[in-house]
């Protein structure tokens, strides 16, 4: 179970700055495609070399999406 935690705290800390970036770019440009999807590959390879099981990617999903979320916030509210 720590394991989940890890790789889902791992997930968040990374979607933040992620996140901060994608907000500060046009919507739906290049840029905005790539910082979100940037991250993806690192959790995929923390949750293959943990040998993680797929019904854990939920939880990973949710940890990313918060990390965006709050990453924009951040970067919206002038931090």
């Amino acid at each position: 179970m720590k394991i989940i935690l890890l790789i889902s705290f791992l997930a968040f800390i990374i979607n933040l700055p992620a996140g901060y970036l994608r907000s500060r770019s046009t919507k739906y440009s290049l840029k905005w495609f790539a910082y979100i999807h940037m991250p993806i590959p690192l959790i995929i390879a923390a949750r293959i070399f943990s040998q993680t099981e797929y019904i854990y990617i939920p939880i990973f999903i949710v940890a990313a999406f918060a990390g965006q979320l709050i990453g924009g916030k951040i970067e919206r509210s002038g931090c």
